[in-house]
């Protein structure tokens, strides 16, 4: 490969920055860097964000990804974490720092390989020079015009703060800038460089700032100039990968879902099963959709459940059809299984809707409100406490399949052995036995009920 001697173009002309803007020395010293260390330009990307440095990405022949303000380093972040292999150097202003402050301190924290480059001139440039999270106090800007009240963050010991392996502060003035950007880009971890400059066109001339007085503000707050922090540590990227190769344990074959039984669905079927959570409805309503699917149908689900564990309401919706599903809502339920009075309360005015055509399954102790659906009154409480209390749903399921076969109930003993673990699933197709003889015993469907709420 031949040597690089710009990382840069002309084609689009010069920068485009204003006349003294330290921008340009940034961007000029930043190319040299990569000169001395001659990456590959296609794995490099230079990550920019809004502000007038965002403006540098187009200049270089590296790849480039501009996005929105303050984002600049979530961006790098994540080309980082995908391409390891990748060189990424973040450029981003003192504005977009403070919109963007979260993410300085987790990838410090995280310790994520880029390289963030603080083009920090204590205003917003761009946008007419309003003060930033770094606007000394005093200073005069286009929304302090009587002076700014705030004190100014310490981008640089903020970051070290939050665990940054490695921070440089330096002024565009720095002879050796392009050296110390070159062992930023070296670092392995995540390293920043805080570089103080001037904005000629609003900041500099309303404060009187010179290159001295850079100097004289850093003596003002104490703020450290050089080497701030260098304690390497994996990288993090690095580090999750070992972690993962190493801790990871071998997953349980999951089984092709192939076409093995039977299926007595002539259309479009929608199934609600309302009830608690605990009571296993989502993951026994995963099941009969596996079930329905190696039995050549078609299967969608859909739950609903709150924040909470262990508590309140567990609902899923599930269609079968022998053709593709288009639409995955359920406006009106062929079947409706109820469980309990957290899944009632759910679903108290889908209850009450239910048309003639909806069988409704219910465990007999529940108070139902007026339908017009079918009721089928189950002890599915009672049946299932002989097996076990976490089985419900699946006794519940298997009666509702034994009674109107859909499909085989073998299928649905399949789904639960090549889904579930061995003792899980030995309970399991217990119920399933349970439900089928509850269903061979039982009683003809009940007209629609009365209001008992």
């Amino acid at each position: 490969m031949s040597e690089h001697s710009t990382y840069m173009t002309k084609a689009i002309g010069p920068l485009p920055f204003c006349p003294g803007c330290g921008h340009t020395t940034i961007i000029k010293a930043l190319d040299k860097a990569l000169v001395k260390l001659q990456p590959d330009p296609a794995k490099v990307v230079i990550v920019t964000d809004i502000g007038c440095i965002g403006l540098s990405d187009r200049y270089f022949t590296t790849s480039a990804f501009h996005g929105l303000h303050g984002r600049s380093i979530t961006y790098a972040c994540g080309l980082k974490l995908a391409r390891p292999e990748l060189t990424v150097v973040a450029l981003k202003g003192d504005g977009g720092c403070g919109i963007g402050g979260t993410h300085l301190l987790n990838v410090a924290r995280r310790n994520i390989g880029i390289t963030l480059i603080v083009a920090n001139n204590f205003n917003y440039g761009m946008t007419g020079g309003q003060h930033s999270v770094t606007t000394p106090s005093d200073a005069t800007t286009s929304t302090t015009p009587w002076g700014n009240v705030e004190r100014p963050m310490d981008l640089a010991a903020t970051a070290a703060a939050a665990g940054a392996a490695w921070v440089n502060r330096t002024t565009s003035f720095d002879g050796q800038l392009s050296d110390i950007i070159a062992t930023a880009i070296q670092q392995p971890g995540f390293a920043m460089l805080d570089i103080w400059e001037l904005c000629m066109a609003y900041y500099a001339p309303r404060n009187k700032l010179r290159k001295s007085g850079l100097t004289a503000m850093l003596d003002e707050y104490g703020f450290e100039l050089g080497q701030i922090a260098d304690r390497p540590r994996p990288e993090y990227s690095e580090r999750y990968r070992a972690v993962f190769q190493q801790r990871r344990t071998e997953e349980r074959a999951r089984p092709a879902i192939e076409v093995e039984f039977g299926n007595a669905v002539p259309r479009q079927t929608g199934i609600i099963i309302a009830g608690s959570a605990g009571q296993k409805i989502k993951s026994t309503a995963s099941l009969f959709a596996r079930a329905a699917m190696a039995s050549g149908l078609h299967a969608t689900q859909k739950d609903d459940y709150p924040i909470t564990v262990m508590t309140g309401h567990s609902v899923a919706e599930l269609i079968i059809s022998p053709e593709r599903i288009d639409y995955t809502g359920i406006d009106s339920p062929d079947f409706f299984i109820l469980l309990s009075e957290d899944g009632l309360n759910r679903t108290r005015k889908q209850v009450e809707k239910l048309p003639e055509t909806c069988v409704l399954y219910a465990e007999e102790t529940i108070r139902l409100p007026k339908t017009r659906a079918r009721v089928r009154r189950y002890p599915f409480i009672a049946a299932a406490r002989k097996v076990s209390k976490l089985s419900l749903a699946s006794l519940a399921l298997a009666t509702m399949i034994e009674e109107k076969g859909f499909f085989p109930l073998d299928a649905m003993s399949w789904a639960i052995s090549s889904f579930q673990k061995p003792k899980v699933a030995e309970t399991n197709l217990k119920a399933v036995a349970a439900g089928s003889a509850l269903a061979q015993g039982h009683q003809p469907e009940h007209q629609p009920e009365r209001d008992q709420s």
